[in-house]
């Protein structure tokens, strides 16, 4: 994949002291085989990332079916610490892999603790979140756009109004740009095919995203909200209980 160019790297910031020790150790996914580096964003607003993995194991998807602003929500089979019960807003999608972050899993960490000064810029609850299990060394910061900007200070818009933060960019120039602002340590990846092949298997559901979703003031509830929203039987699956042995 591209490299992007310095500018638009410093989109997903380093902060490998802070966020190890904030973080701990995450690792694998729903088959253990996570994968990637980095995510950029390219002038053209479109998300990349450095070495993102192996070669595709299984047949890339047409075009129509990149997920790139979609939302991944794990079926009850999904299991495990990192993924279990997650929603995944997807960042970008192609034939060389896929990228997103975890929406629903705020850790015990105060944004200042590896960002100070953003904290008081992001929205409720203004904790750190994980957004899944590679690069947790480094933060990405998610914004909402206002607006048909195309470019807004500091900002980068991948999809609707959806965007990354340049988070080396003064914190109170950026916040009037945004209505809403959300930090994340690490991210999820998927090498090319790898996603496609989880999907098959029955580990997510691919569903529509809402603006309100990655800025939730409730995240613990965000998955069975997600799916108490479809029109169809999907909807009673929200019901499916958190323990099954009490199904």
């Amino acid at each position: 994949m591209g490299r992007g160019t310095a500018a638009t790297a410093a989109s997903a910031r380093t902060t490998a002291g802070h966020l190890a020790e904030t973080t701990g150790a995450m690792t694998g996914g729903t088959t253990g085989g996570m994968t990637g580096d980095l995510p950029l964003v390219t002038d053209g607003g479109r998300c990349e990332t450095r070495g993102v993995g192996s070669k595709a194991s299984e047949p890339a998807p047409e075009p129509a079916a990149y997920l790139a602003g979609k939302l991944l929500v794990a079926t009850p089979a999904v299991d495990g610490d990192v993924f279990r019960r997650s929603v995944v807003l997807m960042l970008h999608h192609d034939a060389d892999g896929a990228q997103g972050v975890v929406l629903n899993q705020p850790l015990e960490a105060a944004v200042d603790a590896v960002l100070p000064g953003w904290q008081a810029v992001t929205t409720a609850p203004q904790t750190l979140f994980r957004g899944g299990p590679v690069g947790t060394d480094s933060a990405i910061g998610i914004v909402s756009v206002p607006g048909e900007a195309v470019r807004a200070l500091g900002v980068q818009r991948l999809f609707g109004g959806i965007g990354v933060v340049d988070l080396d960019a003064p914190p109170l120039l950026v916040a009037p740009e945004v209505a809403g602002l959300r930090i994340f340590a690490g991210y999820a990846g998927w090498s090319g095919g790898q996603l496609e092949g989880e999907i098959r298997r029955g580990d997510w559901y691919v569903l529509d995203s809402e603006p309100r979703d990655a800025f939730t003031d409730d995240p613990a509830d965000l998955w069975e909200r997600v799916l108490r929203r479809q029109r169809d039987n999907l909807a009673f699956v929200a019901l499916y209980p958190d323990d099954p042995s009490m199904n």
